[in-house]
């Protein structure tokens, strides 16, 4: 049987895999991008019990869900399974990483990290990219009440506040913020469903329902398939090899058909997007393909600093005593703020920095934490009920039970005191990946990172008391672990072989149109949140995937 021949694979839709396929068929390659979750139209994600449960991903055990959760012995990891990655489920921050930040010869603990592109090399692929997203500034600070009071705390210790740019509509074009309004136009993205401006409901981590995110099925894929590329779902890739005629033959599992097909294809490019586990795991897997891959395959990994903490029981003070300080963490989206910590590369810091960042979850939430508070709730339930039977007692009970049902709700602080602080930064990229029977392994501790980890503990534990809070640490960090969302490295760019698996390009060193486009090629840690870098990383990678193929190094 013939194999289907494109001029360009590309596996994975995250913010490497998307921009690639954007960036190939505009230039008027012949793409077929494979991504292995489902398409999100807006309605489409989950909210209740009956239907999270099946919103995982894991197809030994027929689950094709959105959330792909890693775990190792001192990690887990948080990644998207769906077309437009892990844009589906991320926060929507667009932040840059800093000039000062991208290190040459950085040794820690014996770890070296190198970076061979510099800022003004990304500089104009992230404006490129930021034209595309429409990143604002959160424009209704002034009306959100966590806004607010992480702005004041952080001016309180003295911290770098800012709005960072978010990538979700709260407008339309030339109009002031609104809630839910319909955005003109909005219909011609690949779901052909229309898209509303942001309804500030803390729901981004879940994937928004409205369409309010600029995320990537909206923008780089759709402008992809406008272009003439091959969007598939449902397509895991499993096997990756070379061909005959400086080709390359990818084979996936099409999971859209029962029982599963084996489909292979044939490329002159193949880009590999599939995420830090995935596109590592997949050359690991398929190693022996590939004898020529450098000896630092799985090496650099970094969690990219992230440490989740909370603040809980805010208070404001009132002349000599204090009442309770409503935070609402669900109203907005979840992220609307952050403060900047200086590095030690920058002029006047010291250690290693990081972002603090504000952060929310969805109303839903807000009602279980009530229900934790149901010992207060039932006692003034019962004081409710005791009035209510003396009234009855006494032949004249008042009809209207507003007073007593409002009464059950007097007392919400832990459900509108709390703030999640989401700290990420600069960690020590130490971590190594590899197969065990046939599995992938992380080998990473918090150890080596363990001063950068102290500070990060320490800001957040002052801004929770400049919350008047207090300060809790994820119970994971009791047993030594901690949870990334933003995994980075283990495919990481180098001068040559020796250091790197990929060139500053994105080409895998010794395959010439065999390319890695995501988080996997960081040689450490990004410091803020990584999208963006990503994103404007693979733009660069694509001005060399778009050179015919002989331009290819050897």
């Amino acid at each position: 049987m013939t194999e289907e021949h494109f001029d360009a694979i590309v596996v994975g839709s995250g913010f490497g895999g998307s921009v690639a396929a954007y960036r190939l068929a505009e230039a008027g390659r012949r793409v077929c991008l494979l991504e292995r979750g489902r398409a999100y139209p807006p309605g489409s994600f989950p909210r209740s019990p009956y239907r999270m449960r099946e919103n995982f991903w894991d197809p030994s055990a027929g689950l094709l869900g959105l959330f792909n959760v890693w775990s190792f012995p001192g990690i887990a990891g948080v990644v998207a399974s769906g077309l437009g990655g892990g844009s589906l489920i991320y926060a929507n921050v667009l932040l840059r990483k800093d000039a000062s930040w991208f290190v040459r010869d950085a040794v820690a603990d014996g770890v070296l990290e190198r970076w061979p592109v510099t800022y003004s090399d990304l500089e104009p692929h992230y404006g490129q990219v930021e034209r595309m997203l429409k990143p604002v500034p959160y424009p209704l600070a002034e009306q959100t009440p966590k806004t607010r009071a992480f702005r004041a705390a952080a001016e309180r210790e003295g911290l770098d506040w800012s709005l960072p740019p978010l990538a979700v509509t709260f407008a339309n074009e030339g109009g002031e913020a609104g809630t839910g309004e319909q955005v003109p136009g909005s219909e011609d993205n690949l779901h052909g469903t229309p898209r509303f401006t942001c309804r500030l409901v803390g729901e981004c981590d879940l994937g928004c329902n409205f369409g309010s995110k600029n995320t990537l099925d909206f923008t780089y894929l759709s402008a992809a398939k406008r272009a003439g590329a091959d969007l598939r779902t449902l397509s895991e890739v499993r096997s990756l090899e070379p061909a005959s005629g400086g080709r390359y033959r990818v084979g996936y599992v099409d999971h859209a058909q029962e029982p599963a097909d084996r489909v292979t294809l044939t490329a002159d490019r193949v880009v590999l997007a599939a995420g830090t586990f995935g596109s590592t795991y997949l050359l690991l897997r398929n190693r022996s393909a590939f004898p020529k891959l450098s000896p630092r395959l799985g090496q650099r990994f970094s969690g990219n600093g992230d440490l989740l903490t909370f603040a809980t029981g805010a208070q404001d003070e009132v002349g000599a005593g204090s009442v309770a300080r409503v935070l609402d963490p669900s109203y907005g989206p979840v992220i609307t703020s952050a403060v900047r910590v200086a590095d030690e590369l920058d002029p006047g810091g010291s250690g290693r920095g990081f972002y603090l960042e504000d952060a929310g979850f969805p109303g839903f939430v807000t009602w279980a934490l009530q229900v934790i508070d149901t010992p207060g709730v039932l006692w003034r339930l019962r004081t409710a009920a005791v009035l209510r039977l003396r009234d009855w007692l006494r032949r004249g009970p008042d009809p209207d039970l507003g007073a007593e049902l409002s009464a059950l709700f007097s007392r919400t602080d832990l459900s509108a005191g709390v703030l999640p602080l989401l700290g990420m930064g600069r960690d020590v990229p130490d971590g190594t990946m590899r197969l065990r029977r046939g599995r992938l392994d992380l080998d990473w501790r918090k150890h080596k990172s363990g001063a950068y980890f102290d500070r990060v503990r320490a800001v957040s534990e002052r801004v929770a008391r400049a919350l008047g809070a207090d300060f809790h640490e994820n119970p994971l960090w009791h047993i030594g672990r901690v949870i990334t969302v933003h995994p980075l490295g283990g495919c990481p760019m180098g001068d040559d072989r020796r250091e790197g698996v990929v060139d500053s390009f994105g080409e895998v060193f010794g395959y010439p149109g065999l390319f890695v486009a995501d988080g996997a090629v960081m040689p450490g840690p990004v410091g803020p949140n990584p999208s963006l870098t990503i994103a404007a990383l693979a733009d660069r990678f694509s001005d060399r995937m778009i050179e015919p193929v002989e331009g290819g190094h050897t």
